[in-house]
């Protein structure tokens, strides 16, 4: 399908198709009244909020005038009404700026995609069939508060909700929900999220450990926008910046150096680099603060981590880190940056108290050029709330992880009574994914609120399929990308086109039916009603726009696409004392010997597709990949000399086996990664998940080991070691390799 027949959604080709039948009166679409004043051929361009990224970027939306076949009443029919056309970045936004990532522009195709769920279905079939019928919503809020009015109880067991993370007034109203009815409210994602917003713009030296800050962690676009300034925004002045990795990513591939290293030695990097800045008195132990209790050593100057001791562990020459140590030391202000592979190993707690240190070692925390944290925000959702004992043990509302839920089921035997999916595919994200399809399937009633049938909403007993975010009330309390406290707001930029509703609204609409404590813990009718009720709270404080009264306040937020504060005025985190004994270093444990599966294996986060949520969008899938320029499919990044010993060429299919299963992909022969490690991109081999993703790829999370970062219940998915050999010839489809650029499979699809 190519991309003007996707967005092509007006009358003619909708009506030729239902009118093929013609004369038969049951074949005749109906055309409904219009709902919206709009003038033909005029824009309008609409604020909204990009959900597929927890960057949280705010966009515009341009709105026209057209015809859609819409469900309204239950009934198919042409409906005039606003369309999105494009999204574009909101240039008044502090986080992007006006700028967007390629994933901003695809969320265009969430709201047209010729797979969503259109209406609440309900399952016919064996559970994970995905089998279902089409229901009234009226039947679906039915049965949802008759499976949920009885729980908790002696005879009936618990509830739950699994979401992904979860940020401003969605959050408070899952929190509340869940908490009033003694359920228990996890969040899944298979990326951690990072909170620190980091000043690049005026750094004068960056070190980053494994952190693809400019491509898919933490902020992407505002760290671009701000690593734009630090390296050509100053005149006269150009930050220089090393980046720490086994393999080149996309930021590595844009940094002065690249320094490969062996896996799970950032911490111990981190620390030979403060060893020289102590040894050679650049700058004093005490300056490091609370931060240098934490790590064992510190005051007798960390002799363990000399770098000629540690050449030998990491593979780094101990003339180069001497180098950097001084490099950075005179170069105020420097600041050093840890995520994605660094933070995913058995050691990245140890890891993570190492650079925090360094960093504050540097002066770089909470200061210009620096780390910081986004300023607290001045709001609460409801108030009504009390801290009571419930299934978590918690003192008030709030979420838990996955793996909390995990392990709860696993050890209790006892799976939940009511199961309540939202933006979560566990089973398509979890190392061991099998397993946790099982476990999920022996929840007693699991009801979805996907728009589109994924690995994990095809075991649901009830869809309830969500507005598409263009169809949405949005907001969105930003933790990280600015030093301004920001708060994102938009009405829908259109009409739905579905008999859907958004999760917020059914929430509200069952907690009403519910009554107790659920009903005064929510007491609003709607969530744009929730919404300007917290923001009512924020009309104390100045944003960029004054207001005359609150409702003009309100009214001026959602033109311009939230509240922000005036300043920036970055936070540190408050000075800590150690509460524990000081951290030691651990070697990093993987899963496998190194005899049997002799390469380290490295899963990293795709730019088109994430964590794989994105996979289902054929612009995400048509896009070339920044590096490999690889589309439609996934591949295996295997250093030349390593694929040459083994016989192995471009394109050739090749098994990659770790002690927990095999995928077979394509190569791609490159020297940009260490030659005992072993990469793919996260995002590919969906087997349930619209036309455009189902069984295409390969899903490297299906053969990773079930290890955690020590000290938390984090997957520490960078653990695993595997083997690979050669299957057989293959081909990848890359941009401007042939003429061929879409898939025989797709092209009359």
């Amino acid at each position: 399908m190519q991309r003007r027949d996707f967005i092509k959604i007006t009358a003619a080709g909708g009506a030729a198709a239902a009118l093929e039948g013609c004369g038969n009166p049951d074949h005749h679409l109906i055309r409904f009244i219009p709902e919206e004043d709009l003038l033909p051929g005029i824009a309008t361009w609409k604020p909204s909020i990009c959900t597929l990224c927890p960057a949280g970027c705010g966009t515009l939306v341009r709105v026209m005038q057209g015809e859609a076949e819409v469900i309204r009443n239950g009934q198919l029919g042409i409906l005039k009404m606003g369309l999105a056309k494009k999204i574009e970045g909101n240039p008044a936004h502090p986080i992007n700026q006006g700028k967007l990532c390629p994933r901003g522009h695809g969320e265009l195709q969430v709201t047209y995609h010729p797979d969503r769920i259109r209406s609440p279905l309900q399952r016919t079939g064996e559970r994970g069939s995905g089998q279902f019928k089409e229901i009234t919503w009226d039947e679906a809020i039915k049965q949802l508060v008759s499976q949920l009015s009885g729980v908790p109880g002696p005879s009936r067991g618990w509830w739950a909700m699994i979401t992904s993370p979860l940020r401003g007034q969605r959050k408070t109203i899952v929190d509340d929900f869940a908490y009033a009815l003694h359920g228990g409210h996890f969040e899944f994602e298979f990326f951690d999220s990072a909170l620190p917003a980091v000043d690049l713009g005026q750094a004068n030296y960056l070190l980053s450990f494994g952190a693809d800050f400019l491509g898919t962690w933490n902020s992407p676009v505002a760290q671009s926008i701000s690593y734009g300034r630090m390296r050509k925004g100053r005149p006269g002045q150009r930050g220089k910046f090393v980046h720490f990795e086994s393999r080149i990513s996309q930021t590595a591939a844009s940094a002065d150096e690249w320094i490969p290293s062996r896996p799970g030695m950032d911490g111990v990097l981190a620390l030979s680099l403060a060893h020289v800045i102590l040894r050679d008195k650049l700058r004093s132990a005490g300056s490091a603060g609370g931060a240098a209790a934490s790590i064992d050593g510190w005051t007798q100057g960390l002799p363990d981590f000399a770098p000629e001791k540690i050449e030998k562990q990491s593979g780094v020459p101990a003339a180069t880190i001497t180098r950097i140590a001084h490099e950075s030391a005179a170069n105020a202000p420097a600041v050093v940056l840890m995520g994605d592979s660094a933070a995913a190993h058995t050691n990245a707690v140890f890891s993570a108290r190492a650079v925090n240190a360094l960093n504050a070692l540097l002066g770089s925390v909470g200061k210009p050029g620096g780390s910081a944290f986004s300023p607290a925000l001045p709001m609460r959702g409801s108030q009504s709330m009390q801290p009571t004992s419930n299934l978590s043990h918690r003192e008030g509302p709030g979420s838990a992880s996955f793996a909390m839920f995990r392990d709860m089921v696993t050890s209790t035997s006892k799976a939940p009574q009511v199961l309540l999916l939202h933006n979560a595919n566990p089973v398509f994200g979890s190392a061991q994914g099998s397993q946790v399809r099982d476990l999920i399937a022996k929840s007693g009633f699991i009801a979805s609120f996907s728009r589109f049938i994924d690995e994990t909403s095809a075991l649901a007993d009830l869809v309830l399929p969500d507005h598409s975010p263009l169809e949405s009330w949005l907001d969105d309390a930003l933790e990280s990308g600015s030093a301004q406290t920001v708060v994102s707001l938009a009405p829908p930029a259109m009409a739905p086109l579905h008999n859907t509703r958004s999760m917020p609204d059914v929430l509200l609409d069952v907690a009403q039916q519910l009554g107790g404590d659920v009903a005064k813990a929510l007491p609003w009718k709607t969530y744009d009603e929730a919404l300007k009720a917290s923001f009512s709270e924020l009309y104390k404080e100045k944003g960029t726009k004054n207001a005359k009264d609150a409702d003009d306040f309100w009214s001026k937020a959602q033109e311009q696409g939230g509240w922000w504060s005036a300043d920036e005025k970055p936070s540190a985190p408050a000075s800590s004392k150690a509460t524990a004994s000081p951290a030691k270093y651990t070697e990093p444990q993987f899963d496998g010997s190194a005899d049997d599966f002799p390469f380290y294996f490295l899963p990293f986060a795709s730019q088109m597709f994430y964590d794989g949520s994105l996979a289902h969008l054929p612009w995400m899938q048509e896009a070339p990949d920044p590096l490999s320029s690889v589309m439609w499919g996934t591949w295996v990044e295997i250093n030349n000399r390593t694929a040459e010993k083994l016989g192995v060429k471009m394109g050739d299919i090749v098994a990659v086996a770790s002690a927990h299963g095999t995928l077979e992909a394509p190569a791609l022969v490159t020297p940009a990664i260490a030659p005992d490690v072993i990469a793919m991109p996260v995002g590919q081999g969906h087997t349930s998940y619209t036309r455009y993703a189902s069984n295409r790829g390969a899903n490297p999370i299906s053969i990773l080991a079930p290890m955690t970062v020590a000290g938390t219940d984090a997957l520490a998915w960078a653990a695993t070691r595997v083997k690979i050999s050669r299957v057989g010839e293959g081909k990848l489809v890359m941009f401007g390799a042939s003429m061929e650029e879409t898939p025989k499979d797709l092209k009359h699809r």
